[in-house]
């Protein structure tokens, strides 16, 4: 999602929470919005149940639900069809809960748009579950895991295993070292594709 870039500039978003708590957006169908048709900003314990968001797969900017800056949302049991990504995660999201999600068209879900700012807060555990992705461009795509050190419960430490028709797209690793018992670890891959830098352990596979 771009604001105000040239040609997004008077164009709105059809419903945006900002600073607000316990909210539940429940059955609702919202239909063509010309920018984002859900934004939820620096709020706190959401949940969006069963929601209908229909926008052409040719409009772009018109993202199915923005997440950025909040803590504890949970998207349940919703359809999403888009020309942009069906939920998009910003900077500062922290346990993002998604289950029952049917995405498509649009371009999938996406962690995007990060580390502009060197002062920028990350994004936390964030889980999609049960979900069903039809005719996006994209499963899950622009996720970036930095400066991560620690041990693994398993000796396989990371596990990347994407869907032969929607591939992890935008995998970036950085700077990783993660042990098995004070061993070396390892890694595996299956359709997807992104790129490492600086120190990565185990050797990736991306």
């Amino acid at each position: 999602m771009e604001f105000c870039d040239t040609i997004v500039c008077g164009l709105v978003q059809s419903i945006t929470f900002n600073w607000a708590n316990n909210i539940v957006v429940s059955g609702l169908t919202s239909i063509n919005s010309q920018l984002s048709h859900l934004v939820i900003n620096s709020c706190k314990n959401v949940a969006v149940r069963n929601v209908k968001i229909i926008a052409p797969d040719q409009s772009p900017n018109t993202d199915g639900i923005h997440v950025q800056g909040s803590t504890g949302v949970t998207i349940t049991g919703s359809t999403i069809g888009t020309g942009d990504d069906c939920i998009s995660i910003g900077p500062g999201t922290r346990n993002l809960w998604m289950e029952h999600i049917k995405c498509g068209p649009g371009h999938g879900i996406s962690i995007g748009s990060l580390g502009k700012d060197k002062k920028e807060d990350g994004v936390q555990n964030v889980t999609l579950t049960n979900s069903v992705f039809i005719g996006s461009d994209n499963g899950v795509s622009q996720v970036t895991y930095r400066n991560i050190k620690g041990t693994s419960r398993s000796q396989a430490a990371m596990i990347f295993n994407c869907s032969s028709s929607n591939p992890c797209r935008g995998i970036r690793l950085q700077d990783i070292n993660l042990t098995y018992m004070n061993k070396a670890a390892t890694s595996t891959c299956r359709n997807v594709h992104g790129t490492r830098s600086g120190v990565v352990v185990p050797r990736s596979c991306v």
